[in-house]
């Protein structure tokens, strides 16, 4: 008996958790898990625990007024579809408005949300219940509600602080997210449009079709993101090495006035990105003034032109030459500091040793560089995997060709351009959710295998 009662004072020393209150709960605190809040009353929190007791008849009251219904019609994303009717006493035809299988797939959504949000109250009940009873055992009285108010701005003051940001990252970022991937499994698209028309749950059968490259839709995947790859390690690449040559040149004892050659290639960067392109664009037309001038020098026929902007594999050179322009002053900038606390006595040993400018490049400043800048080559190679506005305000994805999916995808777009295109252009949500799903795999699988095997991770402590 002493044991026992000694193994369970020991238990109830330690922290408060559910299991706990379960397991030595007296019957007060364990009703609470029936009744939320009367543990709270029934142990001198009558006002913390009327509110508990709040919270579950407003969920009650909800899940049968509207909750199960919203649940039902989340299962059938709706049965009646809008039309009209002959009205036989009218003697006319009227319109119905049917269910909008997008409200009905967004409100469940909500109330699954909400049901979670209730089995998180419900926890936090029964252990405010059990903490109470602890407290009472122990010869102390529990917080008062004007103890626990006043907890807000001083103990507990981080709960206060979170709560607004909670409530906006699950209202602005976890729903949309979810909804983004539940229409992934729908066949909501250009031929099922609420509310109108309703659309159903389809299983994998999308992830099939965009897999499958003997469809329209799998031979555009694979094509877009084989391009897609393509210029993600073009533009990273290009734009790191182009940018720390240029910030080395600048930054070696031979050259003058460094801070003037800084100032001019900064001057991209303070002109906005979609001014410098869409000039680009306007500038490599057919008769832009690139093409005219090079007329004018007779390089080109009177009337012909360089098909910088039809011509597929000029459009896809063209835009990584012109995102060159944009981010070499970027890496330039941030390799600037880098290169100049390399420390000096390195360079000098290097000399002793007669190691060339070559040698010394690969042997000191690119580990160094690449040790430092590891993580931002891998969020630059992800940024460009998603980078919209230099493919849409240069190409729009054009040069278009029906070989994509009946011309959803041009030759230069991009996974996240053609995202745009099926979803604004084409109303196909669902390829266009499937797509979100994939470039959202592929980017969070790349970054994580690829930093979690550099140095910048494992050898961090050990560079010096």
């Amino acid at each position: 008996m002493f044991g026992r009662e000694k193994k369970r004072n020991l238990y109830q020393s330690e922290e408060v958790t559910l299991k706990r209150a379960f397991q030595y709960g007296n019957p007060a605190t364990r009703f609470s898990c029936i009744f939320m809040g009367i543990g709270n009353i029934l142990q001198k929190q009558v006002m913390k625990g009327i509110i508990f007791l709040g919270i579950e008849a407003a969920f009650i009251w909800f899940m049968i007024t509207q909750g199960v219904k919203l649940l039902v019609d989340l299962v059938t994303l709706g049965t009646k579809t809008t039309g009209k009717e002959y009205d036989e006493v009218k003697q006319l035809y009227v319109y119905t408005q049917g269910d909008n299988s997008m409200l009905n797939l967004l409100y469940g959504i909500v109330t699954i949300i909400i049901i979670l949000l209730f089995l998180l109250a419900w926890q936090s009940s029964v252990k405010s219940a059990y903490g109470c009873q602890l407290k009472l055992e122990k010869g102390k009285e529990p917080n008062t509600f004007g103890q626990d108010v006043a907890s807000l701005a001083d103990g507990q003051i981080h709960k206060l602080l979170l709560f607004l940001p909670i409530v906006c990252v699950i209202a602005f970022t976890i729903l949309p997210l979810i909804f983004m991937i539940c229409m992934a499994f729908t066949n909501y698209d250009r031929n099922h449009q609420p509310p109108g028309q309703l659309f159903d749950w389809v299983g994998l059968e999308n992830f099939k079709e965009v897999f499958d490259a003997g469809s329209g839709l799998g031979y555009a995947f694979w094509h877009v993101l084989g391009w897609t790859l393509i210029w993600a390690v073009a533009a990273t690449l290009l734009n790191y090495i182009l940018g720390m040559i240029l910030a080395m040149v600048i930054n070696r004892n031979g050259t003058k006035f460094k801070k003037f050659w800084r100032s001019m290639f900064m001057l991209s960067i303070a002109i906005p990105q979609f001014v410098s392109l869409l000039v680009m664009r306007s500038m490599l037309q057919p008769d832009g003034p690139v093409n005219v001038f090079l007329r004018q020098l007779h390089v080109i026929g009177a009337s012909a032109s360089l098909p910088f902007w039809t011509d597929a594999t000029w459009a896809r050179i063209t835009v990584i030459i012109v995102n060159l322009w944009i981010g070499i002053p970027f890496t330039m900038i941030q390799t600037t500091g880098i290169l100049q606390n390399i420390p000096a006595e390195l360079y000098e040993s290097a000399k002793v040793d007669g190691a060339n400018a070559v040698v010394t490049f690969i042997k000191i400043t690119l580990p160094y560089m690449l040790f430092v800048t590891t993580p931002y080559l891998i969020t630059s190679f992800i940024n460009n995997i998603n980078n919209f506005n230099v493919i849409y305000l240069l190409t729009a994805g054009k040069p278009a060709t029906l070989a994509y999916n009946n011309g959803t995808a041009g030759k230069t777009d991009l996974l996240v351009t053609w995202l745009y295109n099926l979803t604004i252009n084409f109303k196909d949500y669902n390829y266009g959710a499937v797509i979100g799903i994939l470039v959202f795999v592929l980017s969070a699988t790349f970054a994580l295998i690829t930093y979690r095997n550099t140095g910048s991770y494992k050898k961090e402590e050990e560079f010096q």
